[in-house]
């Protein structure tokens, strides 16, 4: 099965493609495809991994994704609910060609650039995922309407650019599915301890091959990578396990010494777990 590119599976004649997925996780393969793609949270918490970027999405999370940047959202294995994600899928040239680059559409063109690189939105989330979570309910005329809506709203919000330049790449066929791979092997098994050869293995090779090959193509080491995940679930349990101390929660995260997870932690956060979690928890 070759993994990457991801064929978006939209009829023909469909200018704005509209997906809704409910169920126990996402689509959770390593994927990119030629189309922009515009989602949001409506239930469910996890991980994703948007171009060389990881990070953790929880419910009401929107996010803009570019053509053919790699990403995957990974759901919790902890959240008990279903998860819920309404996507939109679009390019420049779904309109017909040219169409956005319409004098009207001038103050798009940030969005459209922005979009490059994957971006997180951080101002207009509540009416922007009303209005992304409903449209699928509306007629193909108010989906159009509603459609620039969210645009305008997006080009006006306040975002965080999620990956890097140097990221930028589009992987196929055998390559795509090595990614994939690797990445799945450690979203699923961080929480233990990761050897070098065990993920050179599911790469099919030799570990000094591998960290060139995997730095070549993320931007970073594969330690720092499985660094990020594990300090990711490090802070879903410090915001939402009270109950846990410290100790408990760098052994849950795939840490196995405290001193270690203290230092990791505040390196990458700028704060030490026990004031990140006072943060969370002020009022």
């Amino acid at each position: 099965m070759k993994v990457l590119p991801f064929k978006i599976p939209k009829p023909e004649n469909v200018t704005l493609y509209i997906q809704e997925y409910i169920g126990e996780s996402f689509y959770e393969k390593l994927h990119q495809h030629q189309e922009i793609q515009i989602s949001v949270i409506v239930e469910g918490e996890g991980t994703y991994i948007i171009g060389d970027c990881v990070g953790e999405f929880k419910q009401n999370d929107v996010f803009v994704i570019g053509e053919n940047l790699p990403h995957v959202f990974k759901r919790d294995a902890n959240f008990e609910e279903e998860t819920a994600m309404v996507s939109l899928f679009f390019s420049k040239n779904s309109y017909g060609e040219g169409f956005f680059n319409l004098p009207e559409f001038e103050h798009f063109s940030s969005l459209f650039n922005d979009a490059v690189l994957g971006f997180e939105v951080i101002s207009n989330k509540s009416v922007l995922t009303y209005q992304i979570s409903k449209i699928n309910e509306l007629s193909k005329y108010h989906q159009f309407v509603s459609f620039f809506e969210i645009l305008q709203l997006i080009s006006e919000a306040e975002k965080r650019t999620l990956s890097s330049l140097i990221n930028l790449k589009k992987y196929g066929g055998d390559e795509g599915k090595r990614m994939s791979d690797i990445f799945q092997f450690t979203m699923n098994n961080y929480q233990n301890e990761i050897s070098l050869q065990a993920v050179s293995d599911i790469a099919n090779m030799t570990p000094n091959a591998f960290c060139r090959y995997f730095k070549q193509r993320t931007n970073k080491t594969f330690v720092n990578f499985l660094i990020d995940i594990r300090i990711g679930n490090a802070c879903k349990l410090l915001t939402k396990n009270n109950d846990l101390n410290i100790t408990e929660i760098s052994y849950k995260s795939g840490f196995n010494n405290l001193a270690n997870f203290n230092r990791k932690f505040k390196s990458i956060k700028g704060i030490t777990p026990s004031e990140y979690r006072k943060k969370q928890f002020s009022p």
